[in-house]
């Protein structure tokens, strides 16, 4: 079973936050550019970045709860500190 969270992040200039937060992580993470986005594999899961609608939009992807918990912390995380002078808050929906 795959467990699977979302989030929408409103922020002014969302492809440039989106295009520093894949570009940083892809030291880390292997990176595909799809239709639907950025693809970034971790070693717990998998993340998704793209652009909708003027927001950030991310999906995290892992096996468990505590690798899904890892990879929206990995997304989550970085894009806060990166946007941290905008005070964006990341939040996870799961489904």
């Amino acid at each position: 079973m795959t467990l699977l969270s979302t989030a929408t992040v409103s922020i002014e200039r969302p492809e440039r936050w989106a295009k520093q937060l894949v570009s940083h992580l892809g030291h880390k993470a292997q990176v595909h550019e799809t239709a639907d986005g950025s693809v970034l594999t971790l070693t717990v899961g998998v993340g998704v970045v793209s652009v909708a609608d003027g927001q950030i939009v991310m999906t995290a992807e892992a096996p468990d709860e505590d690798a899904l918990a890892k990879v929206e912390n990995v997304l989550g995380g970085h894009l806060e500190r990166f946007a941290h002078e905008h005070n964006i808050k990341v939040i996870w929906t799961r489904s």
